[in-house]
């Protein structure tokens, strides 16, 4: 049911996009508005509520109880922490991280009165872009949902899919049925639309750099030779599994960021850089609940939808797949190690290389080395993350190795999904090599038809995300109180603390 309603869904837009090309991006984003408006109040609740709800879990004596009854960790703390950076922070934020803070420099967000493009506008602008990849995105991919699922998985057998959040509320019989199966294929579709969209956008980034920097054609033919390329590389991972490729890609991923980091620190604007980080950190937690609290009605509504809205929407979307994965590779951790690295640790070391690539493009902004003005305001952050690589240390090289390192990035995204979509599927978390070949392949394929028919049509693929995260929610809601509910249980199962019963009989 899962495989058929999820394929038919993808065989559905494709053959209506080819059908109507105006009327699929008409109607979609037209649902993409309504929803935006009707229900963004309500996305930034949920991620509110799992945030500090998590962030309390975590100072309880509960969370000193161990996922999947493992008193030693099943991989070593830096191969863990490098699968969560790279498989949550992916694609999307190396995407952004160049363009967005000087997009929030050029133009002030809301939440802000300072003049645009002056110094006075530099931490405001991290800070915006902080907001939207920071502790709420962080906290709404794994930590309550995690929990829940590890606990469920762990301690009863039951399967590591969507479906098995909602059995604390709906009862196991029912999500048995075909109710589980369709939860289940609501969320397999989310992610295939949020995957497919980084895939795209990363053949059109690298087509771009390559005519830029070797004059390469930057047509169709280029960039289906990189999806192909790109499909090869993540298709293996996600057959080798997570112990072997995904683990692998992920260590190499995380030392060319960290040597990329070095350059731009040492030999880049380094005071602009430790100042903005500092400032922009600061207006981060000072302005924290404006920013996460602001509405339609005291900002402009196009920005809602194509900021914030956008942004909380898509990371619901991948919210129960990612809690699948995190649940997986966490055997052996805390409860608390899990959260902490999850929603504390990780978005710090996001906002560090938002401050490293997007400062250093807001630097050059302000200096006039380089004016990516007039090609945000057109949302071509392709253009703008290499603008800023060629302007710093390192010029073409610099430009190639984040290239390298996006398209990698991308890769631990595209593996880990295909891994986790093949979990969902078979209920199981050893999924045949093959199916996870499938997953992986289908969006590959459907990030060439949709780049085939223009880039407009992936872009209509990233706002139905928006409309795809409101069943999505749904699921994830219960864990708000369900998150704690499993925590102390499995703290009681393992003797760490006393229950109501015991109490009595003690």
């Amino acid at each position: 049911m899962v495989l058929g309603l999820s394929i038919g869904f993808v065989l559905l837009f494709v053959i209506l996009s080819l059908y109507n090309i105006d009327m699929v991006a008409d109607g979609i984003g037209a649902g993409f508005a309504w929803t935006a408006r009707t229900l963004g109040s309500y996305f930034q609740l949920l991620l509110l509520l799992t945030f500090f709800i998590g962030m309390g879990l975590a100072v309880t004596p509960a969370a000193n109880a161990r996922i999947g009854n493992r008193d030693t960790p099943e991989m070593s703390t830096f191969k863990w922490l490098s699968i969560i950076m790279c498989t949550l922070l992916a694609g999307g934020g190396v995407f952004f991280a160049a363009g967005e803070p000087v997009y929030h420099f050029v133009v002030t967000p809301p939440a802000f009165s300072t003049g645009a493009g002056t110094a006075e506008a530099v931490p405001g602008a991290l800070a915006q872009s902080f907001m939207h990849w920071g502790f709420l995105a962080w906290a709404i991919l794994g930590s309550l949902t995690a929990v829940v699922l590890a606990h469920a998985h762990y301690d009863k057998g039951q399967p590591l899919q969507p479906r098995t959040l909602l059995i604390p509320v709906l009862g196991e019989r029912l999500m048995q049925g075909w109710l589980g199966g369709v939860v289940d294929a609501l969320c397999v579709i989310a992610v295939v639309a949020g995957t497919v969209g980084p895939i795209g956008f990363l053949a059109t980034q690298v087509s771009f750099g390559l005519h830029e920097l070797f004059g390469f054609s930057q047509g169709y033919g280029t960039q289906l030779v990189i999806l192909v390329v790109l499909g090869a590389v993540y298709v293996t991972s996600a057959v080798t599994g997570i112990d072997r490729g995904i683990q692998m890609l992920s260590r190499f991923n995380v030392f060319l960021a960290l040597a990329i980091a070095a350059v731009i620190f040492v030999f880049g604007p380094t005071l602009f850089l430790t100042n903005s980080y500092t400032q922009g950190f600061g207006e981060y937690l000072s302005s924290f609940f404006r920013m996460a609290t602001m509405t339609a009605e005291t900002a402009p509504a196009w920005w809602m939808q194509w900021w914030t809205v956008f942004f909380f929407a898509w990371f619901i979307g991948y919210g129960p797949l990612m809690a699948i994965f995190v649940a997986r590779i966490s055997r052996g951790r805390t409860i608390r190690q899990t959260i902490l690295s999850v929603a504390v640790m990780a978005p710090l070391a996001t906002t560090v290389w938002f401050t490293l690539l997007g400062g250093s493009g807001i630097y050059y902004q302000l200096t006039g080395a380089i004016d990516l003005t007039e090609a945000l305001n057109n949302f071509q952050f392709d253009m703008a993350t290499l603008t800023v690589a060629q302007a710093l240390p390192g010029g073409t090289l610099m430009a190639l190795a984040i290239l390298l390192l996006t398209t990698i990035f991308v890769a631990t995204t595209g593996d880990s999904m295909s891994y986790a979509i093949a979990v969902v599927g078979t209920g199981h978390d050893d999924p045949s090599p093959l199916i996870r070949a499938f997953w992986g392949i289908v969006m590959a394929l459907m990030a060439a038809i949709l780049l085939y028919m223009g880039s407009g049509q992936i872009s209509v693929l990233q706002q139905f995300i928006v409309i795809t995260a409101i069943p999505v929610s749904l699921v994830l809601l219960p864990s708000l109180w369900t998150g704690p509910q499993a925590a102390y249980a499995m703290a009681r199962e393992q003797g760490l603390i006393v229950g109501p019963k015991e109490r009595k009989h003690g």
